[in-house]
């Protein structure tokens, strides 16, 4: 699925592959690769999510238009879900167990009930659903709609949209701070971030990188963590929203997650097929891990501390321990 939204972030002449060679110069230098096991799942995987009432892992495979449950103690298989057209984005509700899926070719977003694991609700949202978040306070879902322009506000008890919010261009990734409730948009087609107030839901904005992509926040130091074209992450301080550090990685950096245990970040390079391992304290690359092919969406167990890589052209799921 860089198929179809990462065409348009190039057509909107952005360029992954833009200062690839600074952050090859400076990162640290790779160290043995810790994965553990590989999982094959349905075609084209994308996003990740984990559950953190049960621990299943939930992946989006985009080219099948299903999403593969993962036994989080085993690491198989156990259940295959078709959903909507295209599924990009996926996230659980901490407070409820369900799984929102971001459906970009059809314009939708599907529920996911965490018992069953059956599909209950299908919600109209605007053009593009790319990205989706929880908020761990509210139950409010975001979902960041990469055509629209916009983040569409679904509240989680009714599963109803009941706000769109205009944001950037291109808005590609989204997360919400546990810690002070505000939602964070990396817009693609103009490097900003959106910050929205979860109360008030008015907006402002922050310059990062060129090509903002996907945005994690640490539930540890409330900081923004933010990947960039150009293979670099932009560190927000949480409290000023303001840009702290940028920090180079590996080529075509996509994914990002913080372990909520460590607090140790993790970024997906598409080019590279690694992953780069950030000292949460330090905001510096302390390792860098191979992985499968065209690794995109990455996201940590908060149950076992597991990262799980959705790698888009092999069609599986990488585990690191």
């Amino acid at each position: 699925m860089r198929f179809a939204a990462l065409a348009a972030v190039a057509a909107a002449g952005l360029s992954l592959g833009a200062g690839a060679q600074a952050g090859a110069a400076t990162q640290a230098p790779p160290k043995p690769a810790a994965v553990i096991q590989t999982i094959p799942v349905g075609s084209g995987p994308y996003a990740v999510a984990v559950s953190p009432r049960t621990g299943e892992v939930y992946v989006t495979n985009f080219s099948g238009g299903t999403v593969s449950v993962i036994n989080g103690r085993t690491d198989t298989v156990t259940r295959t879900i078709p959903v909507g057209s295209g599924p990009a984005g996926v996230a659980v509700s901490p407070r409820t167990g369900e799984v929102y899926v971001t459906n970009f070719n059809g314009g939708t977003v599907s529920v996911i009930n965490g018992r069953t694991d059956t599909v209950t609700r299908t919600i109209p949202v605007c053009g593009g659903p790319y990205a989706v978040a929880v908020s761990p306070r509210t139950g409010k879902v975001y979902v960041a709609n990469f055509h629209g322009g916009t983040v569409s506000v679904i509240n989680g008890r009714t599963n109803t949209v009941t706000r769109t919010i205009p944001v950037g261009s291109l808005p590609a990734g989204v997360a919400v701070s546990p810690r002070t409730g505000k939602v964070y948009v990396a817009n693609a087609g103009d490097g900003t971030v959106s910050v929205i107030n979860g109360r008030t839901n008015t907006v402002t904005t922050i310059p990062v990188g060129s090509g903002p992509y996907a945005v994690a926040v640490s539930p540890r130091t409330g900081k923004v963590y933010v990947t960039n074209a150009g293979d670099t992450v932009s560190v927000i301080n949480g409290r000023t929203d303001t840009v702290t550090r940028t920090i180079p990685v590996g080529h075509g950096s996509q994914g990002i997650a913080v372990s909520p245990r460590t607090g140790k970040v993790y970024v997906t390079n598409y080019y590279d097929v690694t992953v780069s391992v950030i000292n949460g304290r330090t905001d510096t690359v302390t390792r860098t891990i191979g992985v499968g092919n065209e690794p995109v969406g990455v996201a940590v167990s908060p149950c076992t501390g597991k990262v799980y890589v959705a790698n888009q052209a092999d069609g599986t799921v990488s585990v690191i321990g």
